[in-house]
């Protein structure tokens, strides 16, 4: 199983990747090979640097050649997906919204149909829209065809939408624990599902 972490934040080691390592240490140490990905990097030299649907179908000439076309190869070979997004006024961050925008061609491909996905959020309040972020996230999924789950796990309990955290996450336990269990369970949802997955 290869589960591969996206991390919305422009921050390459804060509250939100902090979150997606915990989560991918648990699907590792489960056996997963695991990879985390950073969009603000990704989309650094990428003009333009917004989908604006210049071929439909996708063609995804934007990806030719630079760290945009890498991640997408990679991305053609999961079997599950988290993201992680920092909350942004009461949703996921810009660059996060770019990145995935810019997946049109893997949904053309169809290179994402029944992929397992979670969520992960972090904001700045305890209620401080992180179940509007996840469920943003969610959405991005859902017109991917991607399978999704939340941060239950047969282990644990049934969980909710997915892993959510106050800043700073390294000190909100329970958002680490419901990362772990998240991890889990996107592992243990991708191997159920693998014979789904067309490649």
């Amino acid at each position: 199983m290869f589960i591969v972490g996206i991390n919305g934040s422009p921050n390459h080691d804060g509250n939100t990747v902090f979150l997606l390592k915990e989560a991918l240490a648990a699907a590792h140490k489960s056996g997963a090979k695991t990879e985390l990905l950073h969009v603000a990097e990704i989309l650094q030299g990428v003009e333009p640097p917004f989908c604006e649907i210049c071929s439909s179908p996708c063609d995804g000439v934007c990806g030719e050649g630079n760290k945009l076309g890498e991640a997408s190869d990679l991305l053609r070979g999961v079997d599950g997906i988290i993201i992680g997004s920092p909350v942004y006024f009461g949703t996921l961050s810009g660059q996060l919204k770019a990145f995935w925008d810019k997946t049109r061609v893997l949904r053309r491909e169809k290179a994402l149909l029944n992929v397992v996905g979670g969520a992960i959020a972090v904001g700045g309040a305890r209620f401080g829209g992180q179940e509007t972020t996840l469920k943003a996230i969610h959405d991005m999924m859902l017109v991917q065809g991607m399978i999704i789950v939340g941060d239950g796990c047969q282990d644990f309990d049934c969980g909710h939408q997915g892993a959510c955290a106050q800043r700073p996450a390294e000190k909100d336990e329970n958002g680490r624990r419901r990362a772990h269990i998240l991890g889990q369970h996107v592992l243990e949802v991708a191997g159920a599902t693998k014979e789904l997955r067309v490649r």
